[in-house]
């Protein structure tokens, strides 16, 4: 089996969606889920971001409910938006953030 490249859509752990399923709250939270699922990393923290400044106080618990998102990664996201970057980056990693080339993971076990 392979993993797929893609992220899919959390389900939400809420008790609005887990009693009453097809409610609109509910169909609010998954189509939160799509939209975020389709979404690079950066932007999926800049929307839940904008989100956690709009619904105030408990939204980072109700968006990591939702979301999957982890409280650290939301708190991160609100201070991103509150306080943007003077000169902001393409990229969406730090430079050297990642996996390692394989080539260097060989070098780096052989003997010398």
């Amino acid at each position: 089996m392979t993993k797929s490249k893609h992220r899919g859509a959390h389900g939400c752990s809420c008790e609005t969606c887990q009693q009453h399923p097809f409610s609109r709250v509910a169909k609010y939270h998954k189509a939160l889920t799509r939209v975020l699922a389709a979404c690079d990393e950066k932007t999926r923290r800049r929307v839940v971001g904008v989100l956690a400044q709009q619904w105030g106080s408990g939204s980072i618990s109700h968006l990591r409910r939702i979301t999957g998102l982890s409280r650290n990664t939301i708190q991160r996201s609100k201070y991103e938006i509150e306080h943007p970057a003077r000169t902001p980056s393409r990229r969406i990693r730090q430079p050297g953030a990642g996996r390692q080339c394989v080539e260097k993971n060989n070098r780096a076990s052989l003997p010398h």
